[in-house]
């Protein structure tokens, strides 16, 4: 998960404008759903296009909606365990259309199937990852370790594919989406046994 010092750094950025966000009437449900809507666009349009370079800036202005609409709330009070479950349902389709997006330009346009194949995997072992949480959450059980979330995935995806479309070789990039598919591997292994455990500890008793 991005370190505090980080987080605390991009709230104090970013407060002013949840703060004049509110101010136009704007609630925190909407920031998110515009921020999803932006972010799909920016992933299946530009992407699929070979734009990578414009794909990812014009991603970047709406992809810290998720942070913008948690400052919102908090500044508002009005957070909700509804607006909590939009924000984490539509997180799923801003990851889902940003690897998407690729694996569509890189079976296509991009001619470099491998790329496509490791877009692919990241698309479904991200979407594993979550499931995993979110499952073993509604029976009870805490999933949150791991070495891959959510923020870091994004983040780097998002880096590493701005910079191709600047001309970095695309074999660095292949490599970033490998290793963050095998991190997510890793990050599901990590939370069924973090599940196992409690459950076994459940079953048993305390010792």
């Amino acid at each position: 998960m991005l370190n505090k010092h980080a987080r605390a750094f991009f709230s104090a950025l970013f407060t002013p404008i949840a703060k004049g966000l509110l101010a136009l009437g704007m609630t925190p449900n909407m920031v998110t759903v515009i921020g999803t809507v932006g972010v799909c666009l920016g992933a299946l349009v530009f992407y699929p296009l070979g734009e990578l370079f414009w794909g990812t800036v014009f991603i970047t202005l709406f992809v810290f909606s998720d942070l913008i609409d948690g400052l919102m709330a908090r500044l508002s009070g009005k957070t909700s365990v509804l607006g909590g479950f939009l924000d984490s349902c539509l997180d799923r389709v801003q990851d889902g259309a940003v690897f998407l997006g690729l694996l569509i330009w890189f079976f296509t346009g991009g001619e470099h199937v491998w790329l496509g194949i490791a877009a692919a995997v990241c698309l479904l072992t991200g979407n594993v990852v979550s499931y995993v949480r979110a499952k073993a959450e509604s029976l009870g059980y805490r999933a949150d370790v791991g070495i891959a979330e959510r923020s870091e995935r994004m983040v780097l995806t998002l880096v590493f594919t701005g910079f191709t479309g600047l001309g970095l070789h695309s074999t660095v990039l292949l490599i970033v989406l490998t290793l963050l598919a095998i991190a997510s591997v890793v990050t599901i292994a990590q939370r069924f046994r973090s599940v196992i455990a409690q459950a076994t500890t459940a079953a048993n008793g305390p010792a």
